[in-house]
């Protein structure tokens, strides 16, 4: 999404909470409010943006299980020169898959320095109680996940 068209759409939510109740809502409610005051329409670009993003996130939401028995996503993405391919883990080459690993290991680092941005915020901020704690080691997270998932 350019950032222009993220703004239109930050703009629309400020518009929404002004209108009304401030407070907790589904995207679709405020999709419905938004259609049904003509502030928001689907432009011919964004039909090709839409369609790209929708296999986008369907891709990645496929899984198979491997001769080991684990659950493994299908479809991986490397980003390169601002283009994003996409291939299969079972027919993909070595260097694909390494820099996709890498990308989304990256990601999810962001995510996690997202989240303690955001709690050590709410802390200092807003919560008038006890801190809120994150932890950011996943170890025994994953151990719990895979000992679940073997009974």
């Amino acid at each position: 999404m350019g950032s222009t068209y993220v703004r239109d759409l930050q703009e629309i939510v400020r518009k929404y909470r002004a209108e009304k109740q401030p407070g907790p809502v589904t995207a679709r409610e405020m999709a419905v409010w938004a259609i049904k005051n003509k502030l928001w329409s689907m432009r011919e670009s964004q039909i090709l943006n839409r369609c790209s993003d929708d296999l986008a996130k369907a891709v990645r939401e496929e899984y198979f299980i491997d001769p080991q028995g684990r659950k493994v996503r299908a479809k991986h993405a490397a980003k390169e020169k601002q283009l994003t391919f996409w291939d299969d883990i079972r027919t993909a080459g070595r260097e694909f898959m390494a820099i996709a690993f890498q990308q989304r290991r990256k990601q999810i680092v962001g995510d996690c320095r997202h989240l303690r941005a955001d709690v050590d915020s709410y802390n200092e901020n807003y919560n008038p109680g006890e801190p809120i704690q994150t932890v950011f080691d996943f170890t025994l997270d994953i151990l719990e996940v895979e000992a679940g998932a073997a009974a």
